[in-house]
């Protein structure tokens, strides 16, 4: 019985903290329809939500295949990222040389627009799938770095202290508080790097790309389809929370102790 009323204790506070912005979003979505059917805006400039919607029913294989090429495209460069974002910020931030040299380049290179270097992928790697990762590793490499980088330096003089009186070791302070001490930080570069990644897929495929929603969009933009082209921004948007939850949910199970967890539980 505990149980079964813990689940349903869960699913009252899913319940709770979602019906808000689902109802934001059914109050939005009746106004467009609304709005753009009593001023008969023509349906090339923007169509109303229900044809939208038929148009993703109806065209849904077609859709579906751009999805999952964006999708390989947004996963495998945000894994990259990943792997070699967090080890690299880890060799910087017990580097005092490179927390002087390297790091601020690095954060001088996080201001400059990654729009710009999509088309220089495109002539050195041609209009293949790996000019497609490189603009999205580099959309996601420096959140992850960077935040990583802060959190592994930002480790509080208490802690090392504690950890010097205990007589703990380099390597098991690292694993026993100064990386549990930093993983908050990370997960807010991951969640960047998360929101950042289909930017970045949709950047490339619309500089130089035949498949993926990017390119569908800009097709479809060009044929004046605009519920093609909306519909298509539905599966991208779609793609994007998808990857920022399963984040959310890695984060929520990594720091569960951590302050921010408790009080989302509360």
């Amino acid at each position: 019985m505990k149980q079964f009323s813990g689940m349903f204790s869960k699913i009252g506070n899913v319940i709770r903290n979602s019906w808000l912005p689902i109802a934001a979003l059914i109050v939005v979505l009746v106004l467009w329809e609304a709005l753009i059917k009593g001023f008969d805006v023509p349906r090339y400039i923007l169509p109303p939500f229900s044809d939208v919607l038929e148009e993703l029913t109806n065209n849904f294989p077609k859709i579906w295949a751009h999805t999952l090429y964006t999708a390989k495209e947004t996963f495998v460069g945000f894994a990259i990222s990943t792997a070699i974002g967090i080890p690299l910020s880890i060799i910087v931030a017990f580097s005092k040389f490179l927390r002087k040299t390297f790091f601020p380049a690095a954060l001088t290179l996080e201001m400059v627009p990654k729009i710009a270097f999509a088309p220089i992928f495109v002539v050195w790697l041609g209009f293949q799938f790996a000019s497609k990762i490189f603009v999205v590793l580099l959309v996601c490499f420096f959140p992850i770095l960077i935040n990583s980088i802060f959190g592994f330096v930002s480790l509080s003089e208490e802690l090392n202290y504690f950890a010097r009186v205990t007589g703990a070791g380099p390597v098991r302070t690292f694993l026993r508080i100064r990386f549990p001490a930093a993983l908050p930080q990370i997960f807010v570069g991951l969640k960047g790097a998360a929101i950042n990644a289909t930017v970045g897929a949709t950047i490339a495929e619309w500089v130089g790309g035949n498949q993926g929603l990017g390119y569908y969009i800009q097709v479809a933009s060009g044929d004046f389809r605009m519920d093609r082209a909306l519909a298509s921004i539905i599966m991208l948007t779609a793609l994007g929370l998808f990857l920022y939850g399963i984040i959310m949910l890695i984060e929520k199970q990594a720091i569960s102790w951590h302050i921010s967890r408790r009080r989302e539980s509360n």
